[in-house]
């Protein structure tokens, strides 16, 4: 009988083993890496799971089934907790929601050796390891929690927002949306989403991220208009980031902001790109000079300086104007 349990105990650790691993190749095949954050496309903030009710994060593996159920699920955020748990909470499990099954390692201590450690005062030692399965959900799948399970996201703390940036944002009028966990510029909608500056490792390299975007919405037809057709991962695409990509670096250098050195992500597609056209990078610069000028122009001290009389005003910046007055 004993012989039996073991066996079964066995078998089913090697299952749960072999459906994590393959969930992972599937992931690893489909070109995602799943312990790089996979925020692509999620709701929800940059962040680690935890559980609802103990606030204690979850580790391991059960981090990587969490982020997969937050990003394919649609989740905002990252707080989990099990059915019996939600009952607890006087709340409940909507009617057909589908939980998400993670792990944990339990040690099996025989009997004798229970006994054996009760007699002598002490813990029991040994023991076999194995896997057991349970499930959560996401607070999002429950109805009737207590507020403080399901309270929003806190304010921005102040600060993390440079001034400069926050005002030259402000001005734009850019439809600029702030949270979530995804970095992007809508063209179809015509909008820039960037995460909260507290969820970067660095709050100052938030700067950056919101000035390449803004630089994307700079491309609109109605703006500088230009070809954002491009699809992921194709030399359209890269060229279009690698503008963006240097018109931040030049917005943050003329509003006095340092970010840390970026990892460039699309580094692969630049270097074949300038590898196979020379002229590649000086056409890069100045479409994102010309970005660049047109975010930098709605700063008030250049707004000012455009009412003057000048008579021999910057062309670029200008140029940056005229376009911004007919869009």
């Amino acid at each position: 009988m004993a012989s039996s349990r073991r066996t079964r105990s066995t078998t089913e650790r090697a299952n749960l083993y072999e459906q994590i691993t393959n969930r992972i190749i599937a992931e690893l095949e489909a070109g995602r890496v799943p312990w790089v954050q996979p925020w692509g496309s999620s709701r929800a903030a940059i962040g680690m799971p935890y559980n609802a009710v103990s606030n204690r994060r979850y580790s391991g593996l059960n981090i990587l089934t969490l982020w997969n159920a937050v990003v394919e699920r649609g989740f905002a955020g990252h707080a989990f907790l099990t059915f019996r748990q939600a009952i607890a909470l006087g709340g409940s499990v909507r009617r057909g929601e589908h939980g998400i099954g993670i792990i944990y390692t339990r040690r099996f201590i025989p009997g004798e050796e229970r006994r054996r450690a009760e007699n002598e005062g002490r813990e029991p030692s040994g023991g076999i390891p194995f896997l057991k399965s349970f499930t959560v959900f996401s607070v999002e799948q429950c109805d009737g929690l207590p507020a403080h399970i399901c309270e929003p996201p806190p304010p921005i703390p102040e600060g993390l927002i440079l001034p400069q940036a926050e005002a030259l944002i402000a001005s734009t009028g850019a439809d600029f949306r702030i949270g979530g966990a995804m970095a992007y510029y809508s063209p179809r909608h015509d909008y820039v989403q960037v995460p909260r500056p507290d969820d970067y490792f660095e709050p100052v390299n938030w700067h950056r991220t919101a000035l390449h975007e803004l630089s994307h919405w700079v491309g609109h037809p109605s703006r500088l208009n230009r070809d954002q057709s491009g699809a992921f991962g194709s030399p359209d695409y890269a060229r279009e980031e690698l503008i963006a990509e240097i018109s931040a670096a030049y917005c943050c250098a003329a509003l006095g902001i340092a970010p840390t050195v970026r990892h460039a992500d699309y580094i692969g597609s630049w270097l074949e790109i300038l590898k196979e056209d020379h002229r590649a990078i000086l056409r890069a610069a100045s479409a994102a000079s010309k970005a660049a000028d047109y975010l930098l122009a709605f700063r008030p001290e250049a707004v000012l300086a455009a009412n003057d009389d000048d008579p021999d005003p910057d062309p670029d910046c200008a140029m940056a104007l005229e376009g911004r007055a007919a869009a």
